[in-house]
């Protein structure tokens, strides 16, 4: 036990973000399910990108990344499936435990993949789990409104955080019609209304996905936890993008909701092009790459 009159370190007592009080060059600590809701409340966004393996989860984290989600979107921007929905549990372990192993400071979070947690909340919670013992992952994320509050609650309620997911969910986009801007009109108390029962579930932050700005806007101001939008404006009190799309590695039209910071297909292109004309040239190897 901790004796009550030793002061606690720096990184203890700074708020998140701020750094060690003494040692401004050591590494910032561990961002936490709480750091996020200190973020919001003192008006700060927090940033979120996917990630998939050790070395973007390294690049992510060093360059101040908040948090990593290994999504179920590993299906179509890694596994090469055409949407989500096939992707498995095991599937998305390895991804997971990868990310998890190479991160030293941003909050790790899994994806529950289609058709691992619908059923009740013991198999959400056996899946999630699985996720927390043999991948490392500091928390889950699952998707669905009001109708997947018992599933949250068993979650957080047994130890394991959550992060709802609400409005357009790419795991539904059969039900929902494919890929629809959700909560226009009336349709945007529907949104209030998940956004509050994923809340009072114990969930400790909410993306949501493809929901007018200004819906999105009035949810964050009613919501005590902080929201991480991803196509739903500048109001949610963080963004999450998925990284292929933000710095350019894939290509073809994007969604509206994407900004590219970078062409990295271009970079690998022209990279695996000169290695190309090396090797069937003659050039590489040279004496110095020989023993």
């Amino acid at each position: 036990m901790s004796n009550p009159s030793t002061p606690s370190s720096p990184e203890e007592t700074a708020p998140y973000g701020a750094g060690p009080a003494a040692t401004p060059a050591a590494p910032r600590k561990r961002v936490r399910t709480h750091h996020l809701r200190e973020l919001k409340e003192r008006g700060e966004k927090l940033s979120m990108l996917t990630a998939y393996d050790m070395y973007t989860a390294q690049v992510f984290d060093e360059a101040g990344v908040d948090v990593f989600l290994v999504g179920d979107s590993a299906a179509n921007n890694v596994l090469g499936y055409e949407s989500t929905i096939p992707v498995t549990v095991d599937e998305l372990l390895p991804l997971a435990r990868a990310v998890a192993r190479a991160t030293r400071r941003a909050l790790v979070v899994a994806d529950l993949p289609f058709g691992s947690y619908q059923a009740s909340p013991e198999q959400a919670f056996h899946t999630a789990v699985r996720f927390m013992k043999e991948a490392g992952a500091h928390a889950v994320k699952l998707e669905g409104g009001d109708e997947v509050a018992p599933q949250v609650e068993k979650l957080t309620t047994n130890g394991v955080p959550v992060m709802a997911h609400i409005g357009f969910t790419p795991q539904s986009e059969h039900a929902l019609g494919g890929y629809r801007v959700q909560g226009r009109g009336d349709a945007a108390d529907r949104v209030l209304r998940d956004a509050r029962a994923m809340q009072d579930a114990g969930a400790f932050a909410i993306v949501m996905e493809m929901v007018p700005g200004d819906v999105a806007a009035h949810v964050t101001a009613e919501l005590a936890i902080p929201t991480i939008g991803i196509g739903a404006g500048p109001g949610c009190d963080g963004q999450v993008l998925v990284w292929q799309d933000a710095f350019g590695l894939r290509t073809g039209k994007m969604a509206r909701f994407v900004k590219q910071y970078a062409d990295l297909h271009a970079v690998l292109l022209d990279a695996a092009r000169a290695f190309d004309a090396d090797v069937k040239g003659g050039t590489f190897p040279g004496s110095e790459h020989t023993f």
